[in-house]
């Protein structure tokens, strides 16, 4: 009887790695936050930078005032391969308590446009300069604001 064995017929085996990573949920809430293992540096490492750079003063509650809600924000950051490179916690205002005219007469987000990091990126080229690539945590936070 001819079978595959004595005829040298193999299938691939598939290769099964039990390897996995796993990564923290998105907490719901910032007790949620705080008791995660993952999470709670991530909290620490914001309201520490907020410190730091002074972001804001403590001051006694006027009366009659709004008060401006805030929250905190948790999202999954990835490298370059889509691995998980870290936890990020953001500490921002929360918009629904805020009225218009009276908490604020404007909004100003800075961001840079494509075509300056294409002009950045072709000047850099072009000129042969060694390039690297950074992340500044709160770089919003180091500017005067009027």
């Amino acid at each position: 009887m001819t079978t595959r064995a004595r005829s040298g017929i193999t299938k691939p085996k598939p290769i099964v790695s039990l390897l996995t990573t796993t990564k923290s949920p998105l907490p719901k809430s910032h007790i949620q936050a705080l008791a995660d293992p993952n999470w709670n540096p991530s909290m620490f490492d914001e309201y520490g930078a907020m410190l730091k750079t002074r972001t804001w003063d403590l001051v006694p509650r006027p009366k009659n005032v709004n008060i401006i809600r805030s929250m905190w924000l948790h999202r999954h950051k990835y490298d370059g391969n889509g691995k998980l490179k870290k936890h990020k916690s953001r500490i921002v205002a929360n918009g629904k308590s805020l009225e218009a005219g009276i908490d604020f007469d404007e909004t100003f987000s800075p961001v840079v446009k494509p075509a300056t990091i294409r002009t950045v990126l072709h000047m850099g080229v072009a000129n042969n300069w060694p390039m690297h690539q950074l992340d500044v945590q709160n770089a919003f936070l180091h500017g005067d604001l009027e």
